[in-house]
């Protein structure tokens, strides 16, 4: 039987990701583990437009959203007696979830199976599947 002493879960502000969020901290329960969770900017999704305000606008919008989900999960967290430690990272979700899992040495990585929308496995792909393919850590898929 596995022990997972190290938790990662990847959070968007989803539904889907919440679920994640309510397994994960099931298992850090059960585990006594470490919990972390993470919420990437994807900045990719700006990479084909024009350095100007409305970019920045846009990436200070999606930081907002990420320290309300993160915030949320503090306090989900703190609720069912488990601590939880929140990073925010920028770039391509996938690889910041497979970076900090492999620095945090995490036994599971625990993520929704897609996005806030359908629309945002056809613009970046699906996270879930990047991870799965390319993660040396045990992967767990959410479904909603």
């Amino acid at each position: 039987m596995p022990v997972f002493n190290n938790i990662l879960v990847a959070l968007d502000g989803s539904e889907v990701s919440q679920r994640a969020l309510v397994r994960a901290t099931d298992e850090a329960k059960l585990w006594k583990a470490k919990l972390h969770a993470i919420y990437v900017v994807e900045t990719g999704l700006f990479s084909s437009l024009p350095l100007d305000n409305t970019v920045e606008i846009m990436y200070r919008v999606l930081e907002k959203e990420g320290e309300a989900v993160l915030e949320k999960a503090k306090k989900y967290c703190s609720e069912k007696g488990v601590t939880i430690f929140t990073h925010m990272k920028q770039g391509h979700a996938g690889s910041e979830i497979i970076t900090l899992a492999e620095r945090e040495k995490s036994d599971i990585i625990i993520v929704g199976s897609h996005g806030k929308s359908n629309t945002d496995r056809l613009l970046i792909g699906s996270v879930s599947t990047f991870v799965v393919t390319h993660s040396k850590v045990t992967t767990m898929v959410v479904r909603l």
